[in-house]
């Protein structure tokens, strides 16, 4: 039988984005240095949320991306097809601080290959890591610099992050069975 637990609800993932923005603030220093690159699908809105809240909190607007990361999966052969997204990158990379946001981290394969990619658009001067949910079970040695939510699971689990701009509403479950 499925189990669904709410893990955060729309307030509290709003409360979750206000102090990761915060936390950006005031590990940052030169906020125009920043870039926020969102990786498709939920990584993009939420990279949208926390820009509009740096904005809130500095009144400064910090450069928003979407990177799409498909062709540098190592596991194209074992997930769906899915139509790749356009990547958006209206700015130059080189010497910013690009900080991937991303809804969740499991084993971090996905953040390999958004490295990978974002090495095609420039050279940063250093590259930061986001998510909203980190559930653990690495298989890479990849650690987020910012975290929403630790959120320990089990490997047969599954998180779903919900956001509005993408599903109509903002949420995470647990999905247990």
């Amino acid at each position: 039988m499925t189990q669904v637990i709410e893990i955060l609800s729309a307030e509290e993932i709003r409360r979750t984005v206000t102090r990761l923005a915060s936390q950006i603030v005031e590990k940052s220093g030169d906020l125009s240095q920043i870039v926020l690159l969102g990786i498709y699908t939920r990584g993009v809105p939420l990279a949208a949320m926390l820009a509009n809240q740096i904005e809130i909190l500095e009144r400064v607007k910090v450069p928003i991306g979407a990177i799409d990361i498909t062709f540098y999966r190592d596991d194209l052969d074992r997930i769906k097809t899915r139509t790749p997204e356009k990547t958006k990158i209206p700015f130059d990379l080189t010497g910013k601080t690009v900080i991937l946001v991303d809804d969740v981290i499991y084993k971090g394969r996905t953040i390999r290959a958004a490295l990978n990619a974002v090495t095609e658009y420039g050279r940063p001067q250093a590259i930061r890591l986001l998510v909203l949910v980190d559930r653990g079970h690495r298989e890479l040695p990849i650690h987020p610099d910012f975290i929403g939510k630790k959120l320990p699971t089990a490997s047969e689990e599954r998180v779903k992050v919900y956001l509005q701009q993408v599903d109509g509403r903002d949420a995470v479950e647990l999905i247990k069975g």
